[in-house]
């Protein structure tokens, strides 16, 4: 059983009664539920007396040092079995890192601890690295986002990597960590046992200086599969450093986010080199850099090499425009394996969708999800998006938002959506005016189709 409540505001009775329901549960979530420390002495005993809990979530909730000590009493008990922990933004200090050590050293059943957005510390964090090196400790999974650590905490980290073989995710993202530390740092992953899956690296103040210490990690965990390193400026120089651990054979990338990187169109004879060639890669991440049409033309190339398995491409505010569009069809109709296109903030107008739409009627086009925000639409290319949309049974999800399609353009997509053909199941119209009539419309249409969600 589940119990999976998010934003709630808990009176006395409606706890009492979810607390009944909690001693059989498997899963727990309650997040947003503005508990606190007294909460937390009613689900320790929950954990306690609960042996088949496996998933505690909790994230963003006042809870404080004194909640988390409650829950560890819980935690602590030989009759837990609690596998996965989210503590996430629950106004967690350093204090609490002395009672989660006593959990990860004495608990072999915690595989996840989750404790992001918490003013944890570099000594908070110090702490936990002492109870992950316990040999009870079977630590896969380890959050650290937004933790106010520093470029200190990489030895404890290093030290921790080298006994613990179990470990295969590391989130490490908004932390000032510097070039110098996250060389220390994959350094030390190189040199550890474990096989590490996820690095989360985003907005760590990396440089193109460590991008070869990166690509060394790439280069000997051939278990690495997602890699982000948003947010920093490498640049193109630093991209093909890292292009060259990417390349290597024995690198079996899946998953790579280089938004706001500082890369331009120069990155892309690289990024089309590993689109074109690197079969495992299915995900990847270029937002809020300047490829530009030329860029863009290159990618698109090679996405219609045989060898691409590319499933997601992110390339939303990019410098795109309509010129870039063709290419971008000519793609759409070639490779069947890309499902979801992320191409909105890009001034590619109604001409360019016009061209788009071409690529996406084709036969060989599979595509489920596709974002088209704030790309200067109108209702002049409405009726060709209704076409794809009541012809493309494969289309799933549609961003039109930011655009002033107004009521004529609106119309035109939801009698496309009252279409049995049409198997759009939820489409996103933020931030459009339209008028009552055509308001009066949505709310009726999705009575009609429950399965439809129109979020606006």
């Amino acid at each position: 059983m589940e119990l999976d409540i998010q934003c709630e505001e808990m009176s006395p009775s409606r706890w009492a009664e979810l607390l009944t329901t909690m001693k059989s549960c498997k899963t727990i979530r309650l997040d947003d539920c503005n508990l606190s420390s007294s909460n937390c002495e009613d689900l320790s005993s929950i954990i306690n007396t609960n042996p088949s809990l496996t998933e505690l979530k909790l994230n963003n909730n006042e809870l404080g040092d004194e909640g988390v000590e409650y829950l560890c009493k819980g935690l602590l008990t030989p009759s837990c079995s609690l596998q996965k922990l989210w503590l996430q933004n629950c106004n967690l200090t350093s204090a609490s890192c002395e009672t989660l050590r006593s959990v990860l050293s004495a608990q072999p059943s915690l595989t996840e601890l989750h404790v992001g957005d918490n003013r944890l510390g570099t000594a908070g964090v110090k702490v936990l690295c002492q109870g992950m090196m316990n040999p009870s400790c079977k630590l896969q999974k380890l959050q650290l986002e937004y933790c106010e650590l520093t470029a200190d905490i990489v030895e404890a980290l290093n030290a921790a990597l080298q006994s613990k073989a179990t470990l295969k995710e590391l989130s490490l993202s908004n932390n000032t960590l510097g070039d110098t530390a996250v060389k220390q740092l994959c350094r030390g992953l190189v040199e550890a046992s474990c096989n590490l899956e996820l690095l989360h690296l985003e907005n760590c103040g990396i440089t193109s200086d460590s991008c070869m210490e990166i690509s060394a990690v790439l280069r000997n965990k051939s278990s690495l599969m997602d890699l982000s390193v948003g947010d920093n400026k490498i640049g193109d120089s630093g991209l093909a450093l890292l292009c060259q651990g990417l390349m290597h054979p024995s690198c079996k990338i899946q998953k790579l986010w280089l938004w706001d990187c500082d890369l331009t169109s120069a990155s892309c004879k690289d990024l089309s080199r590993l689109i074109s060639t690197k079969e495992t890669l299915t995900e990847i991440s270029l937002i809020d850099n300047n490829l530009r049409d030329s860029g863009m033309e290159m990618l698109c190339q090679a996405l219609k090499d045989p060898k691409s398995k590319l499933q997601e491409l992110w390339v939303r505010e990019c410098g795109l425009t309509t010129a870039c569009c063709k290419a971008v069809s000519s793609a759409l109709s070639t490779n069947k394996h890309l499902k979801v296109l992320h191409i909105g903030e890009n001034k590619l107008g109604d001409a360019g969708v016009e061209l788009l739409c071409e690529g996406l009627m084709h036969p060989s086009c599979n595509i489920q999800s596709l974002w088209l925000g704030n790309c200067d639409l109108t209702a002049g290319c409405c009726a060709t998006l209704a076409t794809v949309m009541a012809t493309k049974q494969c289309l799933t999800e549609l961003d039109l938002s930011y655009n002033p399609l107004e009521d004529e353009g609106i119309r035109k997509i939801c009698e496309a959506l009252k279409k049995p053909s049409c198997n759009v199941q939820q489409l996103i119209l933020y931030d459009i005016l339209w008028s009552s009539e055509v308001d009066d419309e949505l709310r009726a249409l999705e009575e009609s189709k429950p399965e439809v969600k129109i979020i606006s």
